[in-house]
């Protein structure tokens, strides 16, 4: 996870805006550099993935024209053929030295040729344009705002911004940026017609889109392993990789030393693949002494963020520690897409259709950030098969009907597909699904819950919480985590949509927790 920033101001020198630039040393700790493009200053921190050599180390120049990503540009390999014979020259083997020349040929038009996670942007000083993209689902995070001047400015995290710019704002999803105005170049959550075909063949597109997704993020020229949960998709995606892959593949998977739901799982599923595969055990005193320093990585009050992040941290904390890798296949987005234990509740197809664009618009804000922020905190790289973009395009058209729960079986399409693979024992394939942060171990929300409760008197709960006019705090564990977010990144609580919470409207959501232990139908997935 690289770190790229954009400074189009003229408050803030070479060397002040490099300190900003490295605020985030963990996303590229393998180099930084700081060029002067005559439009205003454009960052680059590197995390070697693609590319190793120091040919691969960004900005990228070409034709005048200069430029920044942080992503993964799948099939870059065959662009760079079809832009050789078109008379381009490639320097390194760093997957994003194609943009420019994408650039040249397609212009703005270019975007809509990349099948990649990214964020990038690109300087033109010839025709003084200034662009910033984003990948269609957000995988990769990108920030903007505006100094006190008008002038804006981009960056990977919000803690690079900080002291640039007055208000930090997410930066859509699926759009590019040009001198002014954003523009949508692609709207995942979007689907012009629904597929109406049979089950078998449904399920098949399903089984061999996520086959691909997975295979192509196998691609890396750094060491790579993957998370583990123990639930129906990180097993998934790891059984899709051990298939193909000549040597086994390494797995991590994290509990609490009490009532780890999924290490059980986790241990089923590395056996029977024959992984290599390492277990983590976190206390309660691991779990606060790193609350703190989780928020202000993720950049968020959310309560589930936060909740399901604090083992996903610590774990990809050890990995970084403890192994030689820097990239990570993650699970990451099927529940947006296939549905959650919520949306069992969904009156009809229609309802359940836009909640799941609703889900899709904002996992930039919640999944997809605490996925990027928990791995490069640790200066890791997450590679989200899930989100691939022939993958969710496809499912996203899937009949939404066809999607909902007609067999007492969340996900029933996905699981359909994979099963006459027997890729995964049919406990792990047909495993009910747990609440993410729960299934480390109920005992984590817990503790973070009596902590929240020991921290505030009921008088200073009701008195804090009237200083949040904008998602305001409802519960003492909400307010002890908006009172770290705004520590760290005061006044910028605009920058998250609010709290991510099941569906209120709808009959068996009504409810003051985001967690699925509290649904009724959560039933044995908690076991």
């Amino acid at each position: 996870m690289c770190t790229i920033l954009y400074y189009g101001g003229s408050q803030f020198s070479a060397a002040q805006v490099q300190e900003h630039l490295l605020a985030a040393p963990h996303r590229g700790p393998d180099g930084a550099r700081v060029l002067d493009t005559g439009l205003g200053w454009l960052g680059f921190a590197r995390l070697a993935i693609m590319g190793l050599e120091e040919s691969g180390m960004q900005p990228f120049v070409q034709n005048d024209c200069m430029a920044v990503c942080n992503g993964e540009i799948y099939g870059f390999r065959r662009l760079k053929e079809e832009l050789s014979q078109r008379g381009y020259r490639f320097l390194s083997g760093s997957d994003c030295e194609v943009l420019l020349p994408l650039y040249q040929e397609y212009g703005l038009e270019m975007f809509r040729h990349l099948d990649a996670e990214f964020a990038c942007v690109i300087v033109d000083p010839k025709h003084n344009r200034v662009i910033a993209a984003r990948d269609p689902i957000g995988i990769r995070p990108l920030y903007y705002g505006y100094s006190s001047d008008g002038m804006i400015s981009f960056a990977s995290e919000p803690q690079n911004l900080l002291g640039l710019v007055e208000t930090i704002l997410p930066f859509p999803p699926g759009c590019y940026y040009c001198n002014g105005t954003f523009h949508t170049y692609d709207d995942l959550s979007q689907t012009d017609r629904f597929i109406h075909e049979d089950e078998t063949a449904v399920t098949a597109q399903i089984h061999d889109l996520l086959t691909k997704a997975v295979l192509k993020r196998l691609d890396s020229d750094a060491p790579l392993g993957f998370l583990l949960s123990g639930g129906l998709d990180s097993s998934l995606v790891c059984a899709i990789a051990a298939k193909h892959s000549t040597t086994p593949i390494r797995t991590f998977a994290i509990g609490m030393e009490h009532d780890a739901i999924d290490l059980k799982y986790a241990a089923q599923t590395a056996a029977y693949l024959g992984t290599a595969h390492t277990e983590i055990i976190i206390t309660r005193e691991d779990v606060l002494s790193h609350l703190d320093e989780v928020i202000r990585a993720l950049a968020t009050y959310d309560i589930t963020t936060i909740r399901a992040s604090m083992g996903m941290y610590l774990l990809c904390k050890a990995i970084h520690h403890q192994t030689d890798l820097k990239v990570l296949l993650t699970g990451e987005v099927s529940d947006e897409l296939f549905g959650y234990k919520y949306t069992d509740f969904a009156p009809d197809a229609a309802s359940f259709y836009a909640e799941s664009q609703k889900r899709v618009r904002e996992l930039h804000a919640y999944d997809v950030l605490r996925a990027d922020r928990c791995l490069a905190a640790n200066s890791l790289e997450a590679r989200v098969p899930f989100g691939d973009l022939d993958f969710a395009r496809y499912v996203m058209s899937i009949d939404p009907y066809q999607k909902m729960n007609h067999h007492q079986k969340g996900k029933y399409l996905l699981r359909k597909a994979f099963e006459n693979d027997h890729l995964l024992p049919d406990e792990i394939l047909w495993r009910e699904k747990a609440a993410f942060s729960d299934a480390v171990g109920h005992s984590l929300v817990d503790d973070l819950k009596q902590y929240a409760e020991e921290t505030y008197t009921d008088e200073e709960f009701a008195k804090l919480c009237l200083k949040y006019d904008y998602a305001a705090p409802f519960t003492k564990e909400s307010l002890l985590y908006r009172e770290i977010f705004e520590r760290h990144y005061p006044g910028q609580a605009g920058m998250i949509p609010g709290f991510w919470m099941p569906n209120q409207s709808w009959e068996g959501c009504r409810v003051n927790d985001p967690s699925a232990r509290v649904l009724s139908n959560y039933g044995a997935s908690g076991q």
